[in-house]
């Protein structure tokens, strides 16, 4: 192995994550993945990476990282400054980075998580198709866990830009999150209680217990109805789920579970799930319902997003 990096210093929470772990949700092994999966892409696009490469997840604070090599990386995702020894460096556009170097990344001021992607991607294992660190399983990643002072990172095969790359525009996270949704599959159990449009008139806040598992939301009860009981036959699952357990306090489901035992009200569209990503502690958090048919609509819409981007940024 020949390390690209060596973590100086980790921030809060560092992983590895590429676009996720399929086909073994059967076997009770989640998808995992970069939680802003838009974030994610754009980094890797940046420095002529597919978007499946592997970057580095930064949660609310950033790391210190020494370069080993000389590479291109790209920093995307919740503002936590970038500094390549001592110099404040443009985010969301591609930088050259030699060995001895130096980055480092802050607190989070807007946005919860950050991406960086190195030319090549991150070369740790796959584990059942993924490099994916999945922490509940130990899986993926480097030994199944989170980044710690002194690992070090290898880089998969690629060339450095003829050029370098930058987005003509930066996301900029609010603090009042719109999400759009679909009920169901179980809104039936809060129809005749009024719970669902309450659900969707509601303002919620997001809870310092959230985490990749799930977004926890706090607000007025969510009720079912009557004759509804607080659990169900436990079922799959998947990302943007909204659960409601017994205190009827929401959970959006993420990327690291495969079944569970509460009702779900309502889906987050798969075009907004990335904002999920980018929800902090004390944001606060609406629902906008849509139709099924709408959703698909977006959903189009937003894959169409993403390839025009994917040519803007490979065409420099």
């Amino acid at each position: 192995m020949n390390p690209a990096l060596r973590i100086l210093s980790p921030g809060l929470s560092l992983t590895v994550q590429d676009l996720g772990r399929f086909g073994a949700r059967h076997l009770g092994v989640p998808p995992s993945g970069a939680l802003d999966d838009y974030a994610h892409r754009v980094a890797n696009w940046l420095v002529g990476n597919a978007a499946a490469c592997a970057t580095l997840e930064m949660t609310v604070s950033g790391p210190r990282i020494e370069c080993l090599t000389e590479a291109d990386i790209a920093v995307t995702g919740a503002d936590m400054g970038l500094w390549l020894n001592g110099s404040s460096r443009r985010r969301w556009a591609s930088l050259r980075v030699k060995p001895g170097d130096v980055l480092e990344l802050g607190l989070a001021e807007n946005g919860c998580r950050g991406y960086l992607a190195l030319a090549g991607g991150i070369a740790v294992p796959e584990v059942m198709g993924s490099r994916s660190t999945c922490l509940g399983g130990g899986l993926g990643g480097l030994e199944g866990r989170g980044l710690a002072s002194g690992d070090l990172l290898p880089a998969g095969p690629g060339q450095l830009l003829d050029a370098p790359r930058c987005l003509p525009w930066a996301p900029i996270y609010p603090q009042h999150h719109l999400l759009r949704a679909i009920a169901g599959p179980h809104d039936l159990l809060f129809s005749f209680s009024g719970g669902l449009d309450r659900f969707f008139g509601t303002t919620f806040s997001a809870s310092p217990r959230s985490n990749r598992m799930g977004l926890r939301l706090s607000g007025p009860a969510v009720e079912r109805n009557a004759d509804a009981s607080t659990g169900i036959v436990s079922e799959p699952v998947v990302p943007g789920n909204v659960q409601i357990p017994g205190d009827g306090q929401p959970i959006l489901l993420l990327r690291e579970q495969t079944i569970g035992g509460y009702a779900c009200i309502a889906t987050v569209l798969s075009a907004d799930l990335w904002r999920v990503g980018q929800v902090k502690p004390g944001d606060t958090v609406r629902f906008v319902r849509v139709s099924l048919e709408a959703g698909q609509q977006l959903a189009a819409q937003w894959r169409g997003f993403l390839a025009a981007t994917e040519r803007l940024l490979a065409a420099g």
